[in-house]
């Protein structure tokens, strides 16, 4: 019985001094509590008795959302950041979370900022950022060296780490120590196809993809010359591209023996013509008109195709394709938005318990049934309605292909040069193994 309450106890201080360190006047009385639970933790070990009349009262404060509302004294001010498309929605659960605390006042400012933009804004004055802001998860690594993003390290409503999926964990995740909240999960790429030309079983292969769209007179479309997409067949192959610890250079391994194969596969695909080097408007455009009936794209696309296809629209996995004769299945970066919180907060509690209910299940669930994005909320993921979803099923697939987007900035223009050579054929004729080399040398260049 000690061992019990004692570890109460501890959880109490422990809560205590969680809340103590958020700052700001709301968390004065969650400080002048914890030299309290720090004695009575010196007095249960040799006072059973005692130590069993105070449980209750200790169960009660290890509650951190009453502790929390407990500590509370002014007005709770909370400045929001979100995208222009997500502002609705914000807006919508901000009130419900307003609600679900009725005895505390809330002034909460909701702003609009890109998720592929928040880092740069944060960055320039982090102290003056949002309380709480969401951002594509490729840019987690600046903001945590930049000390903009609080570590998860209280839990108020449910355990981010196990009710989301172990991908969008990690992509939340910096050496191994949580430092946000998964929002979505469907910010990566997977194939759309017009079943109408395509078989489920000839889009299995990209080689063989292109024979039909080559007797259907059409085109397949993949920006091959974007860093993002080439990624996808050297990594299929097992050539690797990873950050190193620094967070800004880079280790890869596209010049290694037999990573030629992999530029003359991608030379062979794109030899048919049939195979096509695009960027994402002018696919949107030409499925619109017909011309391309299957692409490499994301969910964003996914209305285009809907459209374009009608009964016919449908997606999977990424395909294999041949490598020196060998079937390798192509790889692909998974991307997730993540929402922070900022340390720099006056209330960093309350900042957290609000990023846990903007990214609970049934908000993720309310975000895929207002804007068609895919949960990270393993129980929200796993609703008929999501699982019923074309592009959402297919991005599920492809995530046991998929690693999160963890490059330094000197990838991606090497990269781009690479695949504009590649998918046009090397119209100079440079070796190979030249190409790769120079490849990589910018890749792994240091950062000055």
């Amino acid at each position: 019985m000690k061992k019990k309450v004692l570890a109460t106890l501890l959880a109490t201080a422990m809560v205590a001094g969680c809340l103590a360190g958020c700052g700001g006047s709301n968390d004065t009385a969650a400080t002048e509590e914890a030299p309290a639970a720090d004695a009575a933790t010196e007095e249960a070990a040799p006072a059973e008795d005692a130590a069993e009349e105070t449980a209750p009262a200790a169960d009660a404060a290890a509650d951190p959302v009453a502790n929390l509302i407990a500590a509370t004294t002014d007005t709770v001010t909370l400045t929001v950041w979100a995208s222009e498309e997500d502002q609705d929605l914000t807006t919508q659960l901000l009130d419900e979370f307003k609600a679900a605390y009725p005895d505390v006042t809330f002034d909460i400012t909701l702003g609009a900022e890109s998720e592929s933009t928040a880092k740069d804004t944060i960055l320039t004055d982090v102290e003056a950022a949002a309380d709480v802001y969401a951002f594509a998860d490729d840019q987690i690594n600046e903001l945590v060296q930049a000390g903009a993003l609080q570590e998860v390290v209280t839990s108020y409503t449910y355990d981010v780490a196990t009710e989301n999926a172990a991908g969008a964990v990690e992509a939340a995740s910096v050496d191994g120590k949580l430092y946000a909240y998964p929002m979505t999960a469907d910010n990566g790429y997977f194939m759309f196809y017009d079943s109408s030309v395509f078989t489920e079983d000839d889009v299995q292969s990209l080689e063989k993809m292109i024979e039909v769209a080559e007797a259907a007179g059409k085109k397949i479309a993949m920006d091959i010359s974007n860093g993002w997409y080439i990624y996808s067949f050297f990594q299929g192959a097992g050539y690797e591209l990873s950050l190193n610890d620094d967070g800004v250079t880079n280790t890869c391994t596209w010049n290694a023996a037999g990573a030629t194969d992999v530029a003359q596969a991608i030379m062979d695909l794109t030899a048919s013509g049939v195979l096509v080097d695009m960027g994402d408007e002018d696919m949107a455009t030409q499925i619109a008109e017909g011309t391309i009936v299957a692409c490499v794209n994301g969910t964003w696309r996914a209305e285009t195709a809907a459209e374009a296809w009608g009964d016919n629209y449908a997606a999977t996995k990424l395909p294999t394709f041949q490598v020196a004769g060998k079937d390798c299945q192509m790889s692909s970066y998974s991307g997730y938005k993540l929402v922070g919180v900022n340390p720099h907060s006056a209330n960093v509690g309350w900042s957290m318990l609000l990023a846990e209910y903007l990214t609970n299940e049934a908000s993720q669930t309310a975000r895929f049934e207002a804007r068609g994005l895919g949960p990270a909320n393993l129980a929200a993921a796993s609703s008929d309605a999501v699982q019923a979803n074309p592009a959402i099923s297919a991005l599920a697939a492809q995530a046991a292909y998929a690693t999160p987007q963890r490059v330094g900035g000197n990838f991606w223009s090497p990269a781009e040069t690479l695949g504009q050579i590649l998918a046009s054929g090397n119209p100079d004729g440079t070796d190979l193994q030249t190409l790769l080399d120079t490849t990589v040398e910018g890749i792994t260049a240091p950062v000055e």
